[in-house]
């Protein structure tokens, strides 16, 4: 079975092998050629995303506009796509106000770079890797945290998915025949790099210091209490929550709670103890 980073490369080189085929009066497209999505895969994406009427559904890259359009008028979705090709811009905006649809969704005619996407609930893609890569930097910054990721066939480099779905398509590039399809989806993370002071009744004495440092949605760090520091394991982030394992004097405690802003807090949990836990973020705590 080969494994997705050898479909991606796959369909990578797939992909060029089409551009290169395209017409030189065809707009020149920074994020690859335009290859529609399958209506399986579109369907597959916007379940993995698991969007609802409360979403706003940006598609960077959108062509013909299904994603955004099925996100309308399958789960009364709003948002807009992006596309540098005028045409295709045209074409799924006539779309949109054929199938009711224009009080909800828009398209416009833009490099994906450009996209204001900070509105996004769920963003979703079909971009060549050089695209991905310079997308990356863009949606750490520019994303609220929670934000749902779904990108088709490619990842982005060492930001790591929190989930990889294979999807059978019957048809793929034009071609029938036996494909699959592969999903990668991310969830945007609270940001927490830096110092905080921590505190958990009986644990952790009173504003003791906690370190962490992230790569996306993965945490590394530590509590320095009484002059020992002790490294957390385990740190992960979900959106706003986040959980990390502590080794103390008294055994190894699962850590969880919800980040809010420069505040974050929680309960730490050893067997049938459960200890509530805060934290404040260093800057904070010292303009107050």
């Amino acid at each position: 079975m080969s494994s997705p980073v050898s479909l991606a490369r796959f369909a990578a080189l797939a992909f060029v092998a089409l551009s290169a085929a395209l017409s030189a009066a065809e707009p020149e497209r920074t994020g690859g050629p335009y290859v529609p999505t399958p209506q399986t895969v579109v369907d597959a994406m916007l379940e993995v995303a698991k969007v609802g009427p409360n979403d706003f559904v940006i598609d960077l890259g959108s062509g013909d506009g299904r994603i955004v359009l099925t996100a309308a008028q399958r789960y009364s979705a709003r948002g807009f796509g992006v596309d540098i090709d005028p045409e295709l811009v045209k074409q799924s905006n006539a779309e949109a106000e054929k199938r009711g649809l224009a009080a909800r969704v828009t398209f416009r005619e833009q490099d994906v770079l450009q996209a204001q996407i900070g509105e996004a609930t769920v963003v979703t893609l079909y971009l060549l890797p050089g695209m991905m890569q310079q997308l990356q930097a863009k949606f750490a910054k520019e994303l609220k945290p929670g934000t749902r990721i779904v990108s088709h066939d490619f990842p982005f480099g060492d930001w790591k998915p929190d989930r990889e779905v294979s999807v059978d398509v019957p048809e793929k590039y034009g071609t029938p025949g036996q494909w699959k399809s592969t999903l990668f989806y991310w969830v945007v993370p609270a940001r927490v790099q830096g110092a905080w002071q921590v505190s958990a009744p009986g644990l952790i004495g009173q504003a003791s210091a906690l370190t962490l440092e992230q790569q996306y949605q993965f945490v590394q760090g530590g509590v320095t209490d009484k002059g020992m520091r002790v490294p957390l394991a385990g740190g992960k982030l979900e959106a706003h929550r986040i959980r990390f394992r502590l080794t103390l004097p008294g055994g190894a405690y699962d850590f969880s709670g919800i980040v809010d802003g420069d505040r974050m807090g929680g309960n730490a949990v050893q067997g049938a103890r459960s200890v509530p836990w805060t934290a404040v973020k260093a800057s904070a705590a010292a303009a107050r």
